[in-house]
């Protein structure tokens, strides 16, 4: 029997990115209907599902680590297509390698004992992330549809498939929904912040949605449940968060010691530039004065001998001897002779 809500609960509705709320949304076989509606916005149109039956959520495998791989939700089509479906709450590491890994559970239990052709049914893992991929380039691009394609890019194998979304990407208003998509998005999103379904939001699909994540509807045990889901979630966001703000005062601290170190390097080159170039031109000012003065010196200079030579053969023309020529003019014997 329902009862109201004990706890001091001011939503409405359940948050769907909790573990609680994303499997009483998806994994339980009276809302199977959500699920296969939800599976078909995020799969290509050709890969259309009918229905699908639950498997064991928890992989049996062969080894003790194989067995502590546990799916959110896993089930299979009546034309037996495996689908694994994901909540991802926060970035964790080699999360690419564990999508991988995950998806070769549903290919290893396709083996036949005896003797087998090997022909496998497609496998598709989905993700719905609560968080952003930092490799992808195109900013504003949330869905994304990964296959083995080789180096022409075409696809070498198309019965494995792995799609994502980001959902903290999607920013759209309930007034600005445009597909069943989208609605998908904005529900996932922001359920637990509505107070009524919105007018663009009620659909025949949606409204068993509403009723079944109606808080007021749960039991005690099913309260509890989602409160300790939903507290888990909280804490995890924070932790997120915090990491987050450190992570940017790490890299602001950073950047300020980068840019110093660039600064002073950059200052260094600039300076000896700068001290090269007034040094040239402090040396071409140098040289034009010195030669200015040499030039100077040497005109006295030759001067001075051009009229010594003059009075040597002034003296030579009155017939003076050359030895008062030589001390008259300093010039030696040689010098006057020549004259």
């Amino acid at each position: 029997m329902s009862v109201k809500n004990h706890y001091p609960h001011q939503d409405r509705y359940i948050n769907l990115l909790t573990d609680f709320g994303f499997k009483r949304l998806f994994g339980t076989e009276p809302n199977k209907e959500l699920l296969i509606d939800f599976l078909n916005v995020m799969l290509p149109p050709q890969h259309k599902v009918q229905d699908v039956s639950y498997r064991n959520n928890e992989n049996l495998g062969n080894t003790p680590l194989d067995r502590k791989a546990i799916f959110d939700i896993y089930c299979e089509s009546k034309t037996g297509e495996k689908f694994i479906v994901e909540l991802q709450k926060a970035k964790q590491n080699y999360f690419k390698d564990r999508s991988v890994y995950y998806a070769t559970f549903p290919i290893q239990e396709q083996a036949v004992k005896g003797e087998w052709n090997y022909k496998l049914s497609s496998v598709y893992t989905i993700g719905i992330l609560d968080f952003i991929f930092d490799d992808h380039k195109d900013e504003s691009e949330l869905l994304h549809i990964v296959e083995l394609k080789n180096q022409k890019c075409e696809v070498f194998y198309d019965k494995l498939k792995f799609i994502y979304v980001e959902l903290p990407k999607f920013t759209k208003t309930v007034e600005e929904l445009e597909s069943h998509f989208e609605k998908w998005l904005f529900l996932l999103k922001h359920l637990s912040e509505l107070e009524a379904p919105p007018e663009a939001l009620q659909e025949v699909v949606f409204e068993q949605l509403f009723e079944i994540s109606e808080i007021a509807n749960f039991s005690a045990v099913e309260q509890e449940a989602y409160e300790n889901s939903l507290k888990y979630y909280r804490d995890l966001q924070n932790v997120v968060a915090t990491s987050r703000e450190e992570g940017v005062e790490q890299g602001i601290e950073q950047g300020i010691q980068q840019g110093i170190e660039q600064g002073i390097q950059q200052g260094i080159e600039q300076g000896i530039q700068q001290g090269r170039e007034q040094g040239i031109q402090q040396g071409r000012e140098q040289g034009i004065q010195q030669g200015r003065e040499q030039g100077i010196e040497q005109g006295i200079q030759q001067g001075s001998q051009q009229r010594t030579i003059a009075i040597a053969r002034s003296c030579i023309q009155q017939g003076l001897d050359i030895e008062t020529i030589m001390a008259i003019t300093q010039l030696s014997r040689e010098e006057i002779e020549a004259l």
